[in-house]
């Protein structure tokens, strides 16, 4: 078993269980307990859990997203399959809404070929990438940024203004960019305004498009944006846990593995 795939299962163990100890850890993936210590350890220093003596406990709550720029290299090609599927989604004629995000802008690099868009975002990098693509004519439509107070660390727009201009919008699909993806806490995200935004673009659409990459699966951050039932799909380069599964076919929420 690859150390990616031993870390997810460990994950996956300690959503369901809130602690995991090494030496069984050790015995149910078929590894030595030193292995399962060096997983733990880097676990750790990726802020997805707290090691204790003998194992991990859950950590409740992650602190600051790191820059924008920063977060670009980090899970790339899981992010460029990711934001490939959910380009997938959209269809000729859609109104949609892009949200903040590295996965995000992987998204805007797939559109291709569709016609009569019309993307509204917040984003700078999706912003400006789109607007590329129109001028290639990889798609045709129209792209609309929505105005406000610049965050220049994450190169997203919200506050105020940013708000009270979404308020005028509905669109077909909401294209959800996260922190946190937890069965307990459902959707959450680092920074207050960038949540308040990714709310109102949900509730401005007809489906909420969930955009998440492993590291965001089973982790809960500093602001909720809404909870599981309010998703209609999740998009995510891992399976859905098992323990979930019950829980989102009752509330018709889709997983789909990129």
């Amino acid at each position: 078993m690859l150390s990616e795939e031993r870390k997810r299962m460990i994950l996956d163990l300690l959503q369901r269980d809130g602690k995991v100890s090494v030496i069984p850890l050790s015995r149910e993936l078929s590894v030595s307990a030193e292995t399962i210590r060096r997983d733990l350890d880097v676990l750790e220093k990726e802020g997805k859990l707290h090691r204790v003596y003998g194992g991990a406990t859950n950590v409740r709550i992650q602190g600051d997203e790191p820059p924008y720029i920063q977060r670009q290299s980090q899970f790339a090609q899981e992010k460029a399959q990711i934001g490939r599927k959910a380009a997938g989604l959209i269809e000729d004629g859609d109104h949609v809404v892009i949200d903040v995000g590295t996965t995000t802008l992987e998204m805007a690099r797939a559109i291709q070929g569709k016609k009569r868009l019309t993307v509204l975002t917040n984003s700078f990098p999706v912003a400006s990438y789109l607007m590329e693509s129109l001028k290639q004519e990889r798609f045709t439509g129209r792209v609309i940024l929505l105005g406000g107070e610049l965050n220049p660390q994450q190169l997203s727009i919200s506050g105020e203004l940013c708000q009270q201009m979404m308020k005028q919008f509905r669109v077909d699909k909401a294209f959800i960019s996260v922190g946190g993806v937890s069965l307990e806490e459902g959707i959450t995200d680092y920074d207050v305004h960038e949540a308040l935004m990714s709310r109102m673009f949900a509730d401005a659409a007809r489906e909420a498009i969930v955009l998440a990459d492993h590291s965001k699966i089973g982790v809960n951050t500093f602001i909720r944006i809404f909870p599981l039932e309010a998703v209609g799909t999740i998009i995510s380069d891992a399976a859905c846990p098992k323990e979930w599964t019950r829980h989102l076919k009752k509330n018709g929420v889709v997983w789909i593995k990129a």
